[in-house]
């Protein structure tokens, strides 16, 4: 072990598969030069949340009898105590087992992390951190913002011309575009050159938009690609010119296409629940809400899994396009469903012919009072006209509901959570030597900690 550690830095493409590289010259070039690409295989369920804490920690969601493992069964999931459903929670003390960060610290106190938008990453050992974080107003505003610690790296960000203030609707929703993945990589080379970390960990969600969307196959995804490659190259680029940098990039999961049938390969799991008679709604104001509380069986939907709660002694129905297993942790549902290829696990609970019984929120950009995540927040269900009346309305204080998101299905093109794809559609990463065998996707703890030198 040297006097210092290496420095790495960590750029999580979302995505991005052996398969897309051909329409990105730049990640290719970085591929060739550093030893070649490693496919990756994702845990299960391959979505953000899990995989980067399998990535972190080096340990499954689920627990087995080689110990406990990270806990993180998906983007969200039931609190069994305060009986509800909580998405996209970012404390890092959600997340069980020692981080990556953690550990190289504990072998060389020298060591500093910089950790920019992934998540579950607030209120951790890292030395700095950057979040997004909106401000809500109590008139109901929500405006662009973001978290950081220190404190006075927000304001840093935001006084820098090339920064500024988050692109929070370029994040998510029906405007997310490469303008928040710019800001995101580009307030990681402000950090780099304010703090110089030994380790910096920064989330490039471009692609992962376009490929929900569009999906994997259509011809536009190239444009998407090329985009984020752009941006890669650019961060590579400077990150070396700043001194002795290892540039890595991985990706979480490959997106396979939805099945191209009226809901476009929808599964309600819900609805067949509530057909059952087993979940409950409450009305408010003519609408109605999921009561977890008082189900007999409700579902909490994530792309291609849904974590089913339900006493023992509940027989469930069968669930058509899904098989059943048992995650193995006290956070997953007492049934897991994993979403057959093509397929996806829609949240809808309200009687498909009365779209009038949806809560409000549903037509809206609403990731934490969903109770599931809503790839429709992607897609605009009005005309421009009348979105942009819309917002006139809000910035001109009147109370507003932005409901312009679509109920419909179909729209959706791609999806991800299983673990089975081939692995030219797999994730995969780069910067750390090539090899033809897919490598799981809790060994990047390794991998990381070698690259700093500081590895066993």
């Amino acid at each position: 072990m040297g006097d210092k550690p290496r420095r790495v830095v960590v750029l999580n493409v979302v995505g991005l598969t052996p398969a897309l590289l051909k329409h990105a010259p730049r990640i290719r070039v970085h591929a060739e030069a550093t030893g070649g690409v490693t496919p990756l295989r994702p845990v299960f369920p391959a979505v953000t949340c899990s995989v980067q804490a399998s990535m972190t920690t080096g340990l499954p969601p689920e627990d087995s009898e080689s110990g406990p493992g990270h806990g993180i069964v998906g983007n969200g999931w039931y609190d069994r105590d305060r009986c509800e459903i909580r998405f996209w929670q970012r404390s890092d003390r959600l997340v069980r087992g020692e981080k990556v960060w953690e550990t190289a610290r504990r072998r060389d106190p020298s060591f500093t992390c910089a950790n920019l938008f992934w998540w579950h990453n607030t209120y951790s050992a890292c030395d700095v951190v950057v979040q997004a974080r909106p401000i809500y107003k109590a008139d109901g505003r929500k405006i662009p913002d973001c978290y950081t610690h220190p404190a006075i790296v927000r304001e840093c960000l935001m006084d820098n011309p090339l920064i500024g203030r988050f692109a929070l609707f370029r994040f998510w929703g029906p405007a997310a575009d490469i303008r928040s993945s710019r800001w995101i990589g580009y307030a990681g080379l402000d950090v780099n050159a304010r703090f110089s970390p030994t380790l910096s960990l920064v989330y490039l969600p471009h692609l992962d938009y376009g490929l929900q969307k569009l999906g994997p196959q259509h011809p536009d995804i190239r444009q998407h690609v090329a985009a984020i490659d752009t941006l890669v190259g650019q961060l590579i680029d400077m990150y070396q010119t700043s001194g002795p940098t290892r540039v890595l990039v991985v990706s979480e999961y490959g997106v396979e296409p939805t099945r191209r049938d009226d809901a476009g390969g929808a599964i309600f799991v819900n609805r067949v629940l509530r057909d059952a008679g087993l979940l409950a709604v409450r009305e408010e104001d003519g609408r109605e809400l999921l009561d977890p509380g008082a189900s007999r069986a409700f579902a909490v939907c994530d792309h291609q899994v849904a974590h089913v709660y339900h006493p023992p002694d509940v027989a469930l129905p069968a669930v058509a396009g899904a098989t059943r297993i048992d995650l193995g942790h006290e956070r997953a549902g007492d049934t897991t469903l994993i979403a057959n290829p093509g397929r996806w696990f829609a949240y809808d609970y309200w009687p498909a012919d009365r779209p009038d019984r949806a809560p409000d929120f549903a037509r809206t950009v609403d990731i934490h009072r969903k109770p599931g995540y809503d790839p429709r927040e992607l897609f605009m269900g009005v005309s421009r006209p009348a979105a942009a009346w819309k917002l006139l309305r809000k910035k001109l204080g009147f109370r507003q509901l932005m409901d312009v998101i679509p109920l419909d299905t179909s729209l959706v093109r791609g999806t991800h959570g299983r673990t089975d794809l081939p692995t030219e559609n797999g994730p995969l990463l780069i910067g750390a030597g090539g090899r033809d065998e897919a490598l799981p996707c809790t060994a990047v703890r390794d991998v990381l900690l070698d690259a700093l030198g500081l590895g066993d």
